[in-house]
């Protein structure tokens, strides 16, 4: 299995395709199983896609101490390193387009396009879940009992429209249960995400960047992704009318095509 040594860890990353180079960074409690089959295979074949575990998640390095999402921005950085790619066009999702976000800011010769999907720029305008969900889905987290933790992730992280047909629980629950996360892992993830702010700074940011966001997430409201793209200059929003927070899980099709025009298009 393909492992990249980056500072004295190793990430465990899957890579599909050739051509412009892409990477995929999850979000949290995510694998790289979590962009599903059908958002993959709309990519195609004429991008060099590369998808990983964070640190702590799956095959990568088990992680026990607390950790930022500079610190992932970092472990993306090193993983171009260890891929021999000076640049690339990136994708963040959820948590992971907060590390997009800081892998911009810090390193932006790396970075040919930013894509940042349903994420999050910290900061006095912008909204996390409400707390009763948040809370609810800790303590489901907490419980031990696996059906009900996933089932609750699967109703926070979807459109209702997508949760009422109950053919689409069978392909979440796989995916989730393919590489689970330890829940340990999960908590260090939320601690991160709430230390992260780069509200002050994406103004900075020069790559093009097109922001996605569904008109339903419920874990991170829409509001995040409109700032966002206010903050950026010349950022293109695409909002998902009726799309929860997985938006590529609910549309893979959609949010691919848009990815692939983007990148293509730069």
């Amino acid at each position: 299995m393909p492992q990249a040594a980056v500072d004295g860890i190793s990430l465990f990353y899957e890579r599909h395709g050739a051509g412009e180079p892409v990477l995929l960074i999850q979000g949290m409690s995510g694998t790289h199983l979590a962009w599903g089959e059908a958002f993959m295979a709309g990519l195609g074949d004429e991008l060099d896609v590369v998808a990983y575990d964070h640190r702590g998640v799956g095959e990568s390095t088990p992680e026990s101490d607390p950790f930022t999402i500079v610190r992932l921005a970092d472990d993306a950085a090193g993983l171009l390193d260890a891929l021999g790619w000076d640049s690339a066009h990136v994708l963040g999702i959820s948590m992971g387009g907060m590390v997009a976000q800081e892998l911009a800011l810090r390193h932006p010769q790396r970075i040919r396009t930013l894509t940042l999907g349903c994420t999050y720029p910290g900061g006095a305008e912008a909204r996390l879940a409400d707390p009763a969900l948040i809370q609810e889905l800790a303590g489901a987290l907490l419980s031990g009992d696996r059906e009900r933790a996933l089932r609750t992730g699967f109703v926070a992280n979807l459109s209702a429209a997508h949760i009422a047909d109950e053919a689409n629980w069978e392909p979440f629950e796989a995916m989730a249960t393919a590489v689970p996360v330890a829940v340990s892992v999960i908590m260090l993830q939320m601690q991160a995400v709430m230390g992260h702010d780069t509200s002050a700074r994406l103004s900075s940011i020069e790559a093009p960047t097109l922001v996605v966001h569904g008109t339903e997430d419920r874990m991170l409201p829409v509001v995040n992704g409109e700032l966002i793209a206010r903050s950026i200059p010349h950022a293109r929003l695409e909002l998902l009318e009726g799309v929860g927070h997985m938006f590529w899980w609910e549309q893979p099709e959609r949010s691919a095509a848009l990815v692939r025009s983007h990148v293509l298009g730069a």
